[in-house]
């Protein structure tokens, strides 16, 4: 004898898109970040890109200190690169968390563990990127530097 399912009533499939809100809201927020973090990864390949040929026409210290400035560009690269995917894998367990909220509430399986650990999961993941962007910020924000001979600069008298 095979054995159905009962249907579900307009309450519990409430009860169940009531306790998926938050979760959503929290997808909308990684997306937030993702744009934010996509936006920073393509100012640092652009300027890499500026400095590429520059680089490969430069001589003595212009060389050293563009080829120092390309390899700050590329390790920020790499590090926006970790913090999207540590974003893009909480979004992904997020969303299985929604899942696994609807198949218990719908079903009637006892997916308690499964959903606090995938929610664990996502927290993790989420705070490691937020961790790693900051870290690319305070590089960045070091990289930043104007130059002495900028500063000091005079302009020549007529």
């Amino acid at each position: 004898m095979i054995a159905t399912l009962p249907l579900p009533t307009t309450g519990t499939v409430a009860q169940v898109i009531q306790l998926a809100v938050a979760p959503v809201f929290l997808l909308a927020g990684i997306g937030a970040f993702l744009n934010v973090t996509a936006g920073r990864l393509s100012r640092i390949v652009d300027r890499a890109r500026t400095i590429e040929p520059e680089l490969l026409a430069a001589r003595g210290g212009e060389h050293d200190r563009l080829q120092a400035e390309i390899r700050t560009l590329d390790r920020r690269m790499a590090l926006v690169s970790q913090a999207i995917f540590s974003s893009v894998l909480a979004a992904v367990l997020i969303c299985a968390v929604v899942v696994l909220l609807f198949a218990a509430g719908l079903t009637g399986a006892h997916l308690g563990t499964a959903i606090a650990l995938l929610f664990i999961g996502a927290m993790i993941a989420v705070g490691w990127g937020f961790a790693v962007f900051l870290f690319e910020t305070r590089v960045g924000s070091r990289s930043v530097r104007i130059r002495t001979e900028i500063l000091e600069h005079m302009a020549e008298r007529d």
